[in-house]
């Protein structure tokens, strides 16, 4: 398992793990992302990382770990109301990790991230990652309009664009 692990990740360049999500893909979704976060107060951030490096394999990170540390590192924590939701996904694992602020997590529970992770895991191994993105933001901002309605959109607190990391 671990060497397979090695081998998605490190034999290919990671231009190669986003060929599903071109440029126009990525634009598409930043419009999604804007359209989930209308008519309520709660923020969302799409990451997408192609692979990880030897250091972290050879570590033993999980996706969930990194997913963490992609939420600090972009400061989806950063909200005002503590209202931020990441939605990573790791393209060489086929992982897709949803992590929320302290604000959401007190009132969803993990097991109804991992139920919208698993359905957009389940797209992504068809070959329809734009689709398992749509389908994730569409579930998450009706999650945010349920705890958060008709809050008042005031300033948008983090970027609608998908952080792309390498």
């Amino acid at each position: 398992m671990m060497f397979a692990r090695m081998v998605r990740h490190l034999a290919f360049p990671d231009w190669w793990w986003r060929r599903p999500l071109p440029e126009a893909a990525l634009l598409r979704l930043q419009a999604l992302v804007a359209a989930a976060e209308q008519g309520h107060g709660g923020e969302i951030r799409v990451a997408v990382e192609s692979c990880l490096d030897l250091h972290s394999l050879l570590r033993g990170v999980t996706a969930r770990e990194r997913a963490l540390s992609v939420f600090a590192n972009l400061r989806v924590w950063d909200t005002e109301e503590n209202n931020g939701v990441l939605l990573y996904v790791l393209l060489a694992d086929r992982d897709v990790e949803i992590v929320a602020d302290r604000g959401v997590a007190r009132r969803v529970g993990q097991e109804d991230w991992e139920s919208m992770c698993q359905e957009m895991e389940a797209l992504f191994r068809a070959g329809q990652a734009e689709q398992a993105l749509a389908t994730g933001l569409g579930r998450i901002g009706r999650v945010l309009s349920e705890l958060y309605p008709g809050s008042a959109r005031g300033r948008n607190e983090l970027p609608d664009r998908p952080a792309v990391l390498d």
